[in-house]
């Protein structure tokens, strides 16, 4: 169920206190599970996630800020510094002496003196936060470095460990409250495509649509936006992936993908149309496509495996490719939460490793089909939930819509 994007006194919304103590609960039980005495977070997502705290997209490649979760206890933030007080303010559910200042080394841009003083003075940090929690003789889990922290953390002492898989199984399954921050980006989406779909006609660019729905997207409550895809015409096969300023003419495929974030939790949801009309081959490569993600959604419940959800999408050979890595990215599903694809991965290159599938789980099912300079791609968000699945993407997708029928 989606509610209103705001707070409100008179209903119970989001309770983020609760979702807060859910995610941090998480890590630690990966902690626990994995033998490790804390997990260092460099990654934007991880650190949003283990916080519920967040800095502006300026920030997300340049090693910024950081966060500690250990074992018990509260996290350590290491926060851009004249940004402490504010956190201090605004984020109270952590303690105010766990909020330090970083020391950003920005990838080596400030010059090696620089950096090199930054890098030490965030080992020390992170040791200093480590001895407090008791945990330093521990293996230490980091999900990601650059050379630069690398090279610190090989002469620390530390016994640095991969931390990734602590965060990627504690994501894995989300909150009831996690859920309702997903379904409610997916409506979001779901009303932008009405918008845009008024909108897609000839001697439109395909990043004409790209920026209408930055735009949308935005000014109706997202907080960010990953990316957005726009494919028309002989660019719709073979997939680019990407949007070009190619402009749209009559009778083509156009297909869109919406990844926009509210309040932290994305959406990935592609949907195509035809302009002024529709040939009887983009018919059927578009029921095709329909028809491969309706077969594979069948098949998610809980116990099945990412093995039996694949295995309802055609082979590589049977797309036209030599194998499976060839074809990767074509007929496959993702995990979406704070990050647009997390576990589980599903895909037939990966059908030698099943993931089961568990009540709590949310990701993307997407197939293609494409043949000459015609290419069709739909995209749903599906939740496993107890007794089957739900599935959140609301824009019609049974039937190819015609933009500015002619």
């Amino acid at each position: 169920m989606t509610l209103g994007i705001m707070q409100s006194d008179v209903e119970q919304r989001i309770d983020f206190a609760k979702m807060r103590k859910y995610k941090v609960t998480r890590i630690q039980e990966q902690l626990a599970k994995q033998d490790m005495g804390a997990v260092v977070l460099f990654d934007p997502d991880n650190v949003r996630y283990a916080s519920s705290t967040a800095l502006g997209e300026w920030a997300r490649d340049k090693y910024m800020r950081w966060c500690i979760v250990p074992r018990e206890g509260d996290p350590y933030l290491f926060e851009l510094g004249s940004a402490v007080k504010v956190k201090n303010i605004l984020a109270p559910w952590l303690p105010q002496d766990h909020v330090r200042p970083s020391s950003p080394w920005n990838r080596g841009a400030s010059g090696p003196g620089c950096f090199d003083n930054a890098v030490k003075a965030t080992i020390t940090n992170i040791k200093t936060a480590l001895k407090q929690s008791g945990v330093s003789e521990m293996p230490i889990g980091v999900d990601m470095v650059d050379m630069y922290i690398l090279e610190g953390l090989k002469g620390s002492g530390l016994n640095i460990v991969n931390g990734w898989d602590v965060m990627w199984d504690a994501r894995i399954i989300k909150s009831p409250e996690e859920l309702a921050l997903i379904e409610t980006a997916a409506s979001i989406a779901d009303g932008c495509y009405q918008y845009i779909s008024e909108r897609i006609r000839p001697g439109v660019r395909e990043s004409d649509i790209v920026a209408d729905i930055y735009g949308w997207l935005l000014s109706h409550g997202c907080d960010r936006v990953t990316g957005v895809n726009c494919v028309s015409g002989p660019r719709s096969n073979p997939h680019p992936h990407d949007y070009s300023d190619r402009m749209i003419r009559p009778g083509e495929l156009v297909f869109i993908d919406i990844m926009g974030h509210y309040l932290g939790y994305g959406t990935c949801y592609y949907r195509t149309f035809a302009t002024t009309k529709a040939t009887q081959r983009q018919k059927d490569l578009y029921q095709k496509a329909y028809d491969w993600v309706q077969a594979s959604i069948e098949a998610v419940r809980p116990g099945a495996t990412t093995t039996d959800v694949a295995n309802t999408w055609p082979t590589a050979k049977e797309l036209g490719f030599s194998d499976e890595l060839s074809a990767m990215g074509l007929c496959v599903g993702h995990g979406i939460g704070v990050s647009i694809h997390e576990k589980p991965i599903i895909s037939r290159l990966f059908n030698d490793y099943p993931t089961v599938l568990e009540p709590g789980m949310h990701f993307a099912l997407e197939t293609f089909c494409g043949e000459g300079g015609d290419g069709a791609r739909i995209e749903q968000q599906i939740i496993v939930t107890e007794t089957g699945n739900k599935v959140i993407t609301q824009w019609p997708c049974e039937e190819l819509m015609v933009c500015a029928p002619r």
